[in-house]
């Protein structure tokens, strides 16, 4: 029996040890909330590269590496936000995937600076987090500047819009969305006749669109995620408004179809941050593995995640080392092809690629635009 016993604890403390000779990965996003589904994703995109590296058997400085992820749930709150990126920090992670809203990523920021460990954001689009004159901040995706700007244009230019009413969830993200968006329709002659608030954990919206319908425009463009943007969508029929329904990123989800249902039309766009992933150059193979491994469809920043994990992880094998301060400045002047695309980064830490991709929604699903 004490044999067995010895055996048993000699067996937990080898486990002990593996994992602690595991180069550690991080990944911060919202794994609980409403919009716990979309944290979920891009740590599932970020976990699916660290298993793709130790299957390659990756080898740094002639040295075989066995990569760990290790996640923290921010719950899409600054406040927690800086707490997790804490707490990546002091478990001593060579690296962070994240974190995913730009209202957590901007004050985690702070956190990663400090500690000198290198933080790629597979969504957070505010253009502030990349202005903020930080070594160890970059970003795979396009920022909320050239989204509102493509929205704005084919709001003008293909929908004729005169008249538009603007909402936000008062988030960085929402509101620098909507900010841009406002800013691009300046040029285009086009009015807004409205801008409105609520919040990001708000259901009722019925005060705002009465407001808002009396104001007669030609369409409501909402800045912030789905949890809202469905229940808006609803009463907006509820109220039996006619215009068009505008929405960003937050809104392009496999989520919005299953909580918007009926009340989806083809009156209905959004703007995604990045292109479909049918035309991602690594699309298709990555979206077969990615249901294989986890029995469920990419939401919408997973393969972002990937790309973000990867490109730090290629990093590594250029510098030969997994020491953040040693692999920064081969981060800084990567050149990876990624599932989404060419990932290299300008002065700044922004992609230096990054497109944005309308769709409406057409038959069931999101339909590409442009």
């Amino acid at each position: 029996m004490q044999k067995t016993v010895l055996a048993l604890a000699l067996f937990g403390l080898g486990l002990g040890v593996a994992h602690a000779d595991a180069v550690k990965i991080g990944h911060a996003g919202p794994l609980t909330g409403p919009i716990a589904h979309i944290g979920k994703d891009g740590e599932n995109g970020a976990r699916l590269a660290v298993e793709d590296a130790n299957a390659a058997g990756v080898m740094i400085a002639g040295k075989k590496v066995t990569f760990e992820l290790m996640g923290e749930d921010d719950q899409a709150d600054p406040r927690m936000a800086t707490t997790a990126a804490q707490r990546l920090a002091d478990a001593e992670v060579v690296g962070v995937v994240g974190h995913v809203t730009s209202g957590a990523s901007i004050p985690a920021s702070r956190v990663y600076e400090q500690a000198g460990i290198p933080v790629i954001t597979p969504s957070a689009t505010n253009p502030k987090l990349t202005r903020q004159g930080y070594k160890v901040t970059f970003r795979v995706i396009a920022n909320d500047l050239q989204q509102g700007a493509a929205m704005a244009q084919y709001a003008a230019e293909s929908l004729k819009l005169k008249k538009v009413a603007i909402i936000d969830d008062r988030t960085a993200y929402g509101q620098g969305l909507a900010d841009a968006f406002s800013d691009a329709l300046k040029g285009y002659g086009v009015q807004v006749v409205g801008r409105e608030f609520t919040n990001d954990k708000a259901t009722d919206f019925m005060a705002i669109l009465t407001k808002i319908k009396g104001q007669q425009p030609d369409a409501i463009f909402y800045g912030g995620m789905d949890a809202q943007a469905a229940p808006m969508l609803r009463q907006m029929r509820q109220l039996g408004y006619a215009g068009k329904f505008l929405g960003g990123d937050g809104v392009c989800t496999g989520e919005m179809l299953k909580l918007g249902g009926e009340a989806l039309k083809e009156d209905t766009y959004c703007s995604q941050a990045g292109i479909p992933m049918e035309k991602m150059p690594k699309g298709a193979d990555f979206k077969a593995r990615f249901k294989k491994r986890f029995n469920t469809d990419v939401q919408l920043y997973a393969p972002y995640s990937y790309d973000a994990a990867m490109a730090m992880i290629e990093a590594m094998k250029v510098a030969g080392s997994t020491a953040p301060a040693k692999y920064l400045p081969a981060l800084q002047s990567i050149s990876y092809e990624g599932v989404t695309g060419q990932i290299a980064f300008d002065k700044f830490g922004d992609i230096k690629s990054g497109g944005t991709t309308l769709f409406q929604f057409k038959d069931g699903k999101w339909a590409t635009l442009n």
